[in-house]
């Protein structure tokens, strides 16, 4: 009797420690599905807010022409150089839509019919843009019949991209250079960061200015003379001795 009585409270025990084993488990597994939920959640919230330069998404032109170049992708700096050159007095055909573009983005008329390909590349400032996008420029512009090539960046070319340039008489405006035409432009106004505050405060290079209001830069001759040109070329051809 003793023993049966042993054999039932034993039988009990372990019931009772099953029981709780199986409650440990489902609560580990809670705990585990809460942990992978909120890994989930936190690494969307941190892609929705995080820039992505190769991005095919182009957001409202009111947007864009309210923020810098460093947080706008290709599609998007297309855009606003269409918006820029049209102001200008171009009609402006944008061939690039859809990454597409054969080497030109934009294809720009002057009112005497010139026409000129562009090739848009909008790159952090350490990327600098390589050789062959400038031979894919100078390449592509006879598909399109123009007679001149413009390669725009957001950051600079490479010294053999821009000796290839000067060779084929390809014209080219670095970051800076484009920044400065947007601003002379008016309409966009992006808001200033603190660095980029502090690096115009301290900045010291001397501009040249051109008689129609446009900064100068510097180019080279067939003769490989410097001298100084008009950024807004080939609208405006004057030059100045260095």
């Amino acid at each position: 009797m003793t023993s049966f009585i042993g054999f039932i409270l034993a039988i009990i025990v372990l019931s009772v420690l099953s029981g709780m084993v199986q409650g440990n488990k489902k609560k580990r597994k809670r705990s585990t599905g809460k942990r992978q939920t909120a890994v989930k959640k936190s690494t969307t919230q941190s892609t929705s807010t995080t820039f992505n330069r190769s991005s095919t998404t182009c957001r409202a032109d009111d947007m864009l022409l309210k923020t810098p170049l460093d947080q706008i992708n290709g599609a998007e700096f297309e855009r606003l150089l269409s918006l820029y050159f049209r102001d200008q007095g171009y009609t402006v055909k944008e061939v690039g839509v859809g990454g597409k573009d054969g080497g030109v983005d934009l294809v720009i008329i002057d009112k005497r019919g010139e026409k000129t390909a562009v090739q848009a590349k909008c790159y952090a400032e350490h990327n600098k843009v390589q050789v062959m996008t400038v031979r894919e420029l100078v390449g592509a512009k006879r598909n399109h019949d123009c007679i001149l090539s413009l390669l725009v960046t957001t950051s600079d070319l490479t010294a053999d991209a821009k000796q290839e340039a000067e060779q084929f008489k390809v014209d080219y405006w670095h970051g800076g250079l484009v920044e400065n035409k947007l601003r002379a432009w008016g309409k966009w106004q992006p808001a200033k960061t603190k660095a980029k505050l502090r690096k115009a405060s301290s900045s010291t290079v001397k501009t040249i200015t051109c008689s129609c209001g446009a900064p100068m830069v510097q180019r080279k001759n067939k003769e490989g003379a410097m001298f100084w040109g008009c950024s807004n070329y080939p609208s405006c051809r004057k030059t100045r001795a260095i």
